[in-house]
């Protein structure tokens, strides 16, 4: 117990995490700030850098997956529907909020011949902030950037409403399902992610982000796929032992991420080939494997424990930086060497503010919600 009587359990909403798959967390985490870095200097996902850095979302939604089967699957005999979702908003909601905040102060700073942010009322602006804090998609009115953003002031909210939907769907359905019946609804939208990369209109699935019909089809897909895969996991694991997993898999996330666009604009298919193989075999692989590793040396657990703590705040709070450091860059017609220092304070900035925002402001707000939402005796 700590000194407000509440014990580490009841903080955490969870057993005891796995190390080395909060490591894992953190360095996709990363790995998504560096690919939206270089969104200033692609006209396509073609010929993006750290190109299939969107694979990350995949990722931690097959991790979320194994992560809340693992934490609450034998648990239902003594929580309630009600209590699950009180604990799961605890967990993500308060750097949505925060999130859509930094956004907001930023806004009138990130202005270029992308969108012109001087247009944009006071009053559109607050309505945006209080749409984006409830984690409400704008639609076209509500969009004030004019790129098609659910979320235009923190872009990555939009993983967190599909995160909300297969966390509803897990406390209302997805767990009562048998091992077999959850086997076949993963196959099935396994199919179905297949057969959006490789036949679909992009070649990818680079997608979620919109309220377009090919964005929320395959913004779904992910999610449909992805979150059970992880839960389906959590069911049929049964640790090995590997030396070294936090290395091993720490580069593979970097080497997935970082392979150039395959097959370039006249053979889409084939990059649809890459993400489902990504998505499908290697990423299960890659939590299977963070999951066995148990023996680590001293630098590895510090690594893990810091990535981890660090990581969904640094997802939440970099991309109004990316929106910044954007109209920087084409501002002043900046080549990516030009822009490096930018960029490199860019990442260490946002480490440092994500990890200030941890401390400061998620840790505690969590742990007067959970006080307050969860009424635990003192």
């Amino acid at each position: 117990m700590d000194k407000n009587g509440l014990s580490a359990t009841a903080f955490t909403d969870t057993k005891p995490h796995y190390n080395i798959l909060d490591g894992f967390r953190g360095v996709a985490a990363l790995t998504v700030v560096c690919f939206h870095i270089f969104e200033a200097f692609a006209t396509s996902h073609v010929d993006q850098r750290i190109n299939h850095g969107y694979l990350a979302v995949d990722f931690f939604f097959i991790l979320s997956g194994f992560v809340v089967g693992y934490a609450y699957d034998d648990r239902w005999d003594t929580m309630t529907i009600k209590d699950f979702i009180k604990r799961r908003f605890i967990r993500l909601h308060p750097m949505v909020v925060i999130g859509a905040l930094i956004g907001a102060a930023m806004f009138y700073f990130q202005g270029c011949a992308t969108w012109d942010v001087s247009n944009v009322s006071p009053s559109r602006l607050v309505i945006a902030t209080l749409i984006n804090m409830l984690l409400i998609p704008a639609t076209p009115d509500f969009e004030i950037r004019g790129v098609g953003e659910m979320y235009p002031l923190n872009g990555p909210s939009w993983s967190l409403f599909f995160e909300y939907i297969g966390n509803i769907l897990y406390a209302f359905y997805i767990r009562t399902l048998s091992t077999t019946a959850l086997s076949l609804v993963v196959f099935l939208a396994g199919c179905g992610l297949a057969a959006f990369a490789i036949f679909g209109p992009l070649g990818d699935i680079c997608v979620g982000f919109s309220l377009t019909e090919e964005n929320m089809i395959g913004g779904s897909l992910r999610l449909l796929f992805s979150f059970p895969a992880g839960l389906l996991l959590s069911r049929v694991f049964r640790p090995g032992r590997v030396k070294g997993a936090f290395w091993i898999g720490s580069l593979a996330i970097v080497s997935v991420s970082a392979i150039p666009r395959i097959g370039g604009s006249d053979n889409l298919w084939l990059n649809g080939i890459y993400d489902t193989v990504c998505v499908v075999f290697i990423f299960p692989v890659l939590v299977y494997l963070g999951a066995s590793g148990k023996a680590m040396d001293r630098v590895a657990s510090r690594v893990c424990n810091f990535l981890g703590d660090i990581s969904y705040p640094l997802y939440m709070v970099h991309y109004p930086f990316i929106y910044l450091y954007y109209a920087w860059v084409k501002n002043k017609n900046l080549t990516f060497e030009q822009s490096l220092p930018g960029a490199i304070a860019l990442v260490m900035g946002s480490v440092l503010l994500a990890y200030v925002c941890l401390k400061l402001y998620d840790e505690p707000v969590r742990k007067f919600l959970t006080k307050r939402l969860l009424r635990l005796n003192q």
